[in-house]
């Protein structure tokens, strides 16, 4: 997969990347990153990529100029082209897996009140949210998409890791448990000991289901519903 982010700040993007095992996958070759800076593509010699938005308000709107130049540098039209905004659709893991099919990905960062709604409307394929809240950075945003996307990509993580995750399968994921057998005063659970494999699968799943009940009872509903269909 091949991942190109537009931004005014590229050293964000860029001291993300390179940590953990994204850098791993990216050494690899499995990954590419490459963060683009928008000011390179200003008109002004003073690199200016924001202006006061027409009909008044607060706050300053990302020029459509800038915008548009970075875009069409980077080929945008050869690749799915999204913009991370708090009025896009929900991000999801359905979403994340169906991202990391595409070969190549072109992410817009938006800052300040956003970016001129022309730039959405002639090069965004979809926009979309992290969640309910707003965001100082669309480079924030931008980081949580590529890092639950790249994941899923074949040869970043193996397979067995990500089956049991949290919303694989509309479960939360269940609690875990490491050395040393007692902290504190507290125990692991006899079952996780007991080498009974079937019991600690359903040990684990009976976790899921409840802890999914108490977290998060719109997904719960959602797996009970699936479980009577």
């Amino acid at each position: 997969m091949n991942c190109t982010v537009l931004t005014l700040f590229p050293e964000i993007i860029e001291g993300y990347v390179r940590s953990s095992i994204m850098a791993k996958a990216i050494d690899r070759g499995v990954v590419t990153v490459e963060a683009v800076n928008i000011r390179d593509y200003a008109l002004d010699r003073h690199r200016s990529c924001d202006d006061a938005p027409y009909g008044g308000g607060a706050g300053m709107v990302m020029m459509p100029g800038p915008i548009a130049a970075a875009l069409e540098a980077v080929e945008s039209s050869n690749a799915r082209t999204i913009y991370v905004s708090p009025s896009g659709s929900p991000f999801t893991q359905a979403k994340a897996r169906e991202l990391a099919r595409d070969e190549r990905l072109v992410i817009l960062c938006g800052r300040y009140e956003g970016v001129d709604q022309r730039i959405i409307d002639s090069h965004v394929d979809e926009e979309i949210s992290v969640g309910d809240y707003v965001l100082s950075s669309g480079e924030v945003a931008a980081l949580v998409l590529i890092d639950a996307v790249y994941r899923l990509v074949d040869g970043v993580i193996s397979g067995d890791s990500l089956i049991e995750e949290s919303h694989e399968d509309g479960l939360l994921e269940y609690p875990h448990y490491t050395r040393p057998e007692v902290f504190q005063g507290r125990g692991v659970p006899e079952v996780l000991l007991s080498g009974h494999h079937a019991r600690i699968r359903e040990w684990r799943m009976q976790r899921q289901i409840e802890k999914t009940a108490r977290m998060r009872p719109d997904l719960y509903e959602q797996y009970m519903k699936k479980q009577k269909e």
